[in-house]
């Protein structure tokens, strides 16, 4: 994986504890609205996760598989598309 591991590492981490944290709400029978909140700030931060390790994946092991010079503008139209949908 070419994505910075440490950064992945934390942001995953961050993710199961809230995972965590939201398996004790639905235990504690807590309200809705929190629980989705909650759920939604998860998503995003697993969003975030998975478009630094496409945006690595890109960069890195496609980039060397199609050739340097073109594959550098070709992989950010790429990721500006990656990132409208992970919106």
């Amino acid at each position: 994986m070419r994505a910075d591991k440490k950064n992945v590492t934390r942001l995953l981490k961050t993710a199961r504890g809230q995972l965590d944290g939201l398996l004790k709400m639905v235990e504690e029978d807590r309200y809705c609205i929190d629980i989705s909140n909650q759920l939604m700030a998860t998503q995003a931060i697993l969003k975030k996760i998975n478009r630094e390790v496409l945006n690595a994946h890109l960069g890195g092991c496609v980039a060397d598989a199609l050739g340097q010079e073109e594959a550098g503008e070709k992989v950010n139209e790429i990721m500006m598309i990656i990132e409208k949908l992970s919106k």
